[in-house]
Parts: structure tokens; C-alpha cells; sequence
């Protein structure tokens, strides 16, 4: 169908996104194809090393997840999160994903634990880094043709914790800035670091910098505040209503040092 109708065609799975794009006469697809009843495409499990989130797993099924909570706490925390029941009980993580608001709080925890989009079309199956998925705001590399089947995250590691932590206006509200990190350990040191920055860019931004510095390092005061600089840095945000571009730098670099300190006090809990 999606061969056939080209741009004309919309794919559904929770229309968290999808409907308000109708609503606002945003989008006006001549086809919405319904994928809720493909079997296969719920699975939320840890499969070969790594966590699978299938193309069905609504924000809900996350955030009441035991197996996020105690692995994944950035995704779980992420969950708790993102606007209001309804919204969490419907809208799927791969449909966040692939509307690419960069707004959407799964992007950027999805990148902070180095998670990958499995996108399947005519041409086959191909695995996506979410740094690359992202090209703008509600653009991506996938192809008209192309459904996101599956999110994977690699496994965080015995040592390891991760944090995701958001200000937003109001209960619901987009963020005025956001923060996840993910961060693993080995002998005393950081062996892997992922930091994710939601709402201060024209996408869901990586502070690849910041994890670099990171990187061997072990997570003293020093590299907190080191890596939460180069973080801000990182940002590029718009001044509106939620805030100053200077206000919402400053709030991400804080948010980088208290998600810091409490990922620290998860791996070593």
C-alpha cells in the first residue's frame, strides 16, 4: 500500500502523532493504513544482549515495565514523563520516533542509552542509528516506502545507570529542556557515556563532546561539571514562551549534573 500510494499514505499506530497532524490539516493522506493488527510487533524483551521495543509497544506498556525500571531506568523515567495518560496508553514509541518531534522525549533517551531504529521496506531490513535517523524537524532518513518495525537498545552493562529528567511548564507540557543520560562503568572508570538533549534544537540533539570527555574518566565533581558545560554547550535552543535560549542552556547544564550524579548512585546501588 505504502509502494502504491507513495506520500499519500500514512502509516497508524497509536495516531498520537498522526491525528493532530489530520486535525490541523497538516497532513491529508488519501490512505491511513491500521498496523495494529500485524501480529508480532508488541514484543518488549531482552533478546541477544539487547532490549527489542516492537512497533505496537505503547508509552504505558514502558513506564509500567519492571524490566525498564530495574535496566533501563532512563527509558522507564522517559515513560513516566511524556504528556498525559491518554496520550501514554495510545501513542507507541516507534510512532514517536519516526514523527521526529523534536520535542519527543523518546529521541533523545533512545540516543543517550544508543539505541537503533529497525526500519523493513521493499528493499529488505536495514538498522538505523537514531544519531543519523534525525534530520530535522519531523524528517528522517527513512523512505515513504519504509515502516520503523522495532526500536534496539544494546544492554546497559553490570555496572551502569541512567537518568532522564525533564522541566516542562505543566504537568503534560512539551519540555522547556530535557536531559537523559546513560552512563556504564567498568573498573571504576566510564566505559560508555550517552547524553540526549530534548527541546533546544531543530532535532533531538546527541552532546557528543560531552560524552567523549566522558569517556575513562571516573565521575568525579570535576568531570560532572565538565561534561555538564559541554553539554550546554552542545544546545541550540530558540527563545519562546517556555524560556531564554540562556535560561535553557543553563537548565541542561544543571540537568546534566544531577542526571549524572543519580545514574552514578544507580550503577554503584
Amino acid at each position: 500500500m505504502l509502494g502504491e500510494r507513495g506520500e499519500d499514505a500514512k502509516i497508524l499506530s497509536g495516531g498520537q502523532s498522526l491525528i493532530p497532524l489530520l486535525k490541523l490539516r497538516f497532513a491529508s493522506p488519501a490512505v491511513v493504513v491500521d498496523i495494529n493488527r500485524i501480529a508480532g510487533l508488541d514484543t518488549l524483551a531482552e533478546e541477544d544482549g539487547g532490549l527489542r521495543i516492537g512497533a505496537l509497544v505503547r508509552t504505558k506498556t514502558c513506564e509500567l515495565s519492571e524490566l525498564l525500571r530495574d535496566r533501563y531506568p532512563i527509558l522507564s523515567q522517559a515513560a513516566a514523563q511524556i504528556s498525559d495518560p491518554i496520550i501514554r496508553n495510545l501513542g507507541t514509541v516507534c510512532g514517536s520516533v519516526a514523527h521526529a518531534d523534536p520535542q519527543g522525549d523518546w529521541g533523545s533517551a533512545l540516543m543517550a542509552a544508543g539505541a537503533e531504529a529497525v526500519a523493513r521496506g521493499p528493499g529488505g531490513e536495514r538498522t538505523l542509528p537514531l544519531s543519523d535517523f534525525f534530520q530535522g524537524p519531523f524528517t528522517t532518513t527513512l523512505e515513504p516506502t519504509e515502516v520503523v518495525t522495532e526500536i534496539r537498545v544494546p544492554g546497559p552493562g553490570e555496572r551502569s545507570g541512567g537518568a532522564y529528567l525533564k522541566l516542562e511548564r505543566r504537568v503534560g507540557d512539551f519540555a522547556t529542556a530535557a536531559v537523559g543520560v546513560q552512563v556504564s562503568f567498568e573498573a571504576g572508570k566510564i566505559a560508555r557515556a550517552g547524553i540526549g538533549l530534548t527541546g533546544v534544537g531543530a532535532t533531538n540533539l546527541r552532546a557528543t563532546e560531552a560524552e567523549q570527555a566522558l569517556v575513562g574518566a571516573e565521575l568525579d565533581e570535576e568531570a560532572i561539571q565538565g561534561a555538564a558545560e559541554l553539554a550546554a554547550q552542545a544546545a541550540d535552543p530558540q527563545s519562546d514562551t517556555r524560556g531564554s535560549a540562556e535560561y535553557k542552556r543553563h537548565v541542561v547544564r544543571v540537568f546534566t549534573e544531577r542526571a549524572l550524579r543519580a545514574s552514578a548512585g544507580k550503577a554503584n546501588g
